[in-house]
């Protein structure tokens, strides 16, 4: 989707970031959470670009605590920067099949908080949604201003 040699990872679903609440509730913290914030150095459509990435292959791309504040975060930071008067376009990958179920309120708090940062966009620039596949995340891809999606 990115020119070539452009892609840079901003936090990738590597990153070793766990939740705070999840030992509080006896359940087994996972770092690895699927998700992927990057930044091109090359462009989009004239103008650099924030994609945020689900991997559907891990739990079926399912969105949990850490992995929503990560997208949440990339829109926002998105927000900022346009409010500084630097344009960059948001691009959401919704390959994912809702919020997860070991996480339960957390990963839906998380898609609460991803529908805000898009709504906010919204108001500087179109915020784009491509999607392969989803469930519980299509409320957030509905707010977007342009969908892109598979049969």
């Amino acid at each position: 989707m990115l020119d070539k040699g452009t892609y840079r990872e901003l936090i990738g679903p590597f990153a070793r970031l766990e939740s705070q609440w999840l030992a509080m509730q006896n359940i087994v913290c996972q770092s690895d959470d699927g998700a992927v914030i990057a930044i091109a150095r090359g462009m989009l459509g004239g103008e650099p670009p924030v994609i945020a990435a689900i991997e559907p292959a891990f739990q079926g791309g399912s969105i949990r605590e850490v992995s929503g504040a990560k997208i949440a975060a990339a829109l926002e930071m998105t927000l900022s920067e346009f409010e500084a008067g630097r344009a960059i376009r948001p691009v959401v990958l919704f390959e994912t099949g809702g919020g997860r179920l070991q996480e339960a309120n957390l990963g839906l708090a998380m898609i609460a908080e991803i529908q805000a940062a898009i709504v906010a966009l919204r108001r500087h620039v179109p915020v784009v949604s491509v999607i392969g596949y989803f469930g519980g995340m299509s409320l957030a891809a509905a707010l977007c201003t342009e969908l892109v999606m598979t049969r």
